[in-house]
């Protein structure tokens, strides 16, 4: 049984602005469970991460001013979200999500996060709708806990993982791979372990095939005890955003690619959504769905 952690609180904070695509953290789960793919017991609510745990990663003097709702309007319009308690909690839910994923993937091989995927925080600043930086946390509390030794990060969103990257700039305990558009945001790459530039509009073929090169020659030398999987859907030619041409079935092999990869490597996997911005809302909801999919046919 594949565990999904969830709480309505991911869907409801945002005012209504900026709501949509944020329907899809309500939508996704409604959809996995009226057809069966995660059966009700599965769902979990996450406890939210601790501020020991937050600072295993982001500066003090930043939780400090970004809990206090402290942030200039630039850094605050910098994440493209006006800054809330409710914003602030739902961030910190989403952080111990990914994190309780992580835990549940180490014993049973996989677990997803409705959410999270905040590649784009700093350990000193958000950026592009990130606060702070799930996957980065969820690597560095269970490596200080002696759960894991070495994690790899395979960021398959469009857009860069630029924070995750900069977190873990010549760490060897985490391996960053990026998969991006070369041209899209952020304008500025940091530099991940590995990173795949891709051209405006490339296609099913050539973005597989570059996954297929890459990935298992990064599984093989890394030998990571986790994976930490940022599966957005705004790699879709219909995103608004994104600029590629994979088509859903690209995504749905894409998906197929990554826990293939773990599945055979004995390898657990954690997953966070990450982006989606296509204009229809259940183009972006079909995507995500059919991750989770995918993942209950390995390990279901």
């Amino acid at each position: 049984m594949i565990r999904v952690a969830w709480n309505e609180q991911y869907a409801h904070p945002l005012p209504e602005s900026h709501r949509f695509p944020m329907e899809k953290y309500q939508l996704v789960p409604e959809q996995l469970a009226h057809e069966g793919t995660v059966e009700a017991s599965a769902f979990f609510s996450p406890e939210p991460l601790s501020e020991a745990q937050i600072l295993t990663v982001h500066d003090a003097e930043y939780w400090r001013r970004l809990k206090g709702l402290e942030l200039s309007r630039q850094e605050e319009r910098r994440t493209g979200f006006p800054h809330s308690n409710a914003l602030i909690e739902r961030e910190v839910l989403i952080m111990g999500g990914t994190l309780q994923c992580a835990r549940y993937a180490l014993q049973d091989g996989v677990a997803l996060n409705v959410a999270g995927g905040t590649h784009h925080a700093y350990a000193d600043r958000g950026e592009g709708f990130c606060l702070l930086n799930d996957m980065a946390l969820a690597a560095q509390v269970l490596i200080d806990e002696g759960a894991i030794q070495r994690a790899l990060v395979v960021d398959l969103d469009v857009h860069q993982g630029n924070g995750t990257a900069k977190i873990f700039e010549g760490r060897s305990e985490v391996f960053t791979f990026s998969m991006h558009g070369a041209s899209n945001y952020p304008m500025h790459k940091e530099l991940s372990d590995l990173d795949v530039p891709l051209d405006d509009g490339t296609d099913d073929r050539t973005y597989l095939k570059l996954l297929r090169e890459h990935l298992p020659r990064i599984m093989d030398q890394t030998e990571p005890d986790l994976v930490l999987y940022q599966c957005g859907v705004d790699i879709l030619e219909t995103d608004k955003l994104g600029r590629l041409g994979v088509t859903e079935a690209g995504c749905r092999e894409r998906d197929r690619l990554v826990f293939d990869a773990c599945h055979r490597n004995e390898v657990p996997v954690v997953c966070a959504m990450g982006g989606g911005y296509s204009p229809e809302i259940w183009n972006i909801v079909e995507a995500h769905c059919h991750t989770f999919r995918i993942a209950a046919e390995y390990w279901g």
